[in-house]
């Protein structure tokens, strides 16, 4: 399928392959390596999406968000979730004044840290559910209500929480519904010896780092618009749709493994965002059609939090990533195929 783009909109696909270049020059000279995590936040930015980033301390998860809001010249806010954080603390909350006109008082909306365009929710899983659960409101509608009084949010609004996948003592774990809220769950990983290498003599030194802003807001809105409107042909979609609904226990056509090893799959949410993420993934690349390749590579990202395992699973070692990779390695891609299968023409047919 052929994108038909105006003129307009043929030069901001050229400006977004050239900012995503940019962007990773820019944040080349603080982040080394994990230049599969930043294509994937950019993904996620571009789609109007949030991310939940999964590390250790250490691996420059909040350098790598502070730093990328620089480069895109967007405001920045971090919020440390600790046990003792309301939800006040987060959205804001009306406070009393004086009119120094009238000499009446009256309420004042005092604005939290989540009026800024991007937000990093450090530690997520330290604070309370109540908690937590401030943020779904504002990441769904974007916008938050103290009150009875609705509060707008800034655009573009995207959230990036971390956890710390090994100290679990003191900590609550995210609800499903309010993972299912995040377009990519992203494992942030150890480097390798020659990033390692590289970290140890850059921070160890008086080196310093000047970046520059690539985009702005009103650009960044844009590119998010042109996103949308990228084609994806009937195949694609299809194929996405058979990624998903095999993670699905008892849905027609499901592998047998799968009924071993999962309790619940992901929902429709997670095809939209394999869509939408695809796209920003080919514009990115410099493409204006969507592939199976495309949907494959975000795969992992986009289902690895909305699939729950069984506690034998589990107990042996499997992981998301694991049943994903099954799932993957036995869809096919070409049409023809896919089509044909007695398997899939039942969950088609679902």
């Amino acid at each position: 399928m052929t994108f038909e783009i105006s003129p307009q909109d043929s030069s901001a696909v050229e400006k977004l392959g050239t900012a995503r270049r940019k962007i990773m020059d820019q944040l080349g000279q603080v982040i080394v390596g994990q230049t599969a995590v930043i294509e994937e936040l950019l993904i996620c930015l571009f789609s109007r999406g949030h991310c939940l980033l999964e590390g250790v301390p250490g691996l420059a998860k909040t350098l790598m968000i502070s730093t990328l809001s620089r480069t895109l010249n967007l405001s920045f806010s971090r919020i440390q979730f600790t046990p003792d954080l309301t939800p006040a603390d987060v959205t804001g909350t009306d406070v009393i004044v004086e009119n120094r006109t009238t000499g009446n008082r009256e309420f004042r909306f005092l604005e939290g840290p989540l009026f800024s365009n991007v937000i990093l929710a450090d530690e997520i899983n330290r604070t309370p559910p109540k908690t937590q659960a401030a943020l779904l409101e504002a990441m769904q509608e974007r916008q938050v209500t103290v009150g009875r009084v609705r509060h707008a949010l800034s655009d573009p609004f995207f959230i990036l929480a971390t956890q710390n996948p090994i100290e679990q003592e003191g900590t609550y774990a995210l609800p499903e519904a309010q993972q299912d809220r995040f377009m990519f769950k992203v494992f942030v990983r150890y480097p390798n010896f020659q990033e390692e290498f590289e970290v140890a003599r850059r921070t160890t030194t008086t080196m310093s780092d000047t970046i520059e802003a690539v985009l702005t807001a009103r650009e960044i809105l844009d590119l998010q618009r042109i996103v949308r409107e990228v084609p994806v042909s009937d195949h694609v979609i299809r194929y996405a749709l058979a990624l998903v609904r095999q993670t699905r226990v008892r849905e027609a056509g499901v592998p047998d493994f799968v009924g071993d090893q999962v309790v619940w799959g992901a929902g429709p949410r997670a095809v939209q965002y394999l869509i939408l993420g695809s796209k920003a993934r080919a514009l990115l690349q410099g493409r204006t059609h969507v592939t199976c390749e495309d949907i494959e590579t975000l795969a992992k990202p986009v289902l690895r939090h909305r699939i729950v395992l069984s506690f034998t699973a589990e107990s042996e070692g499997v992981t998301t990533d694991h049943v994903i990779d099954r799932i993957v390695a036995i869809t096919p891609k070409r049409e023809d195929e896919l089509t044909r299968d007695a398997r899939f023409q039942k969950i088609f047919a679902s």
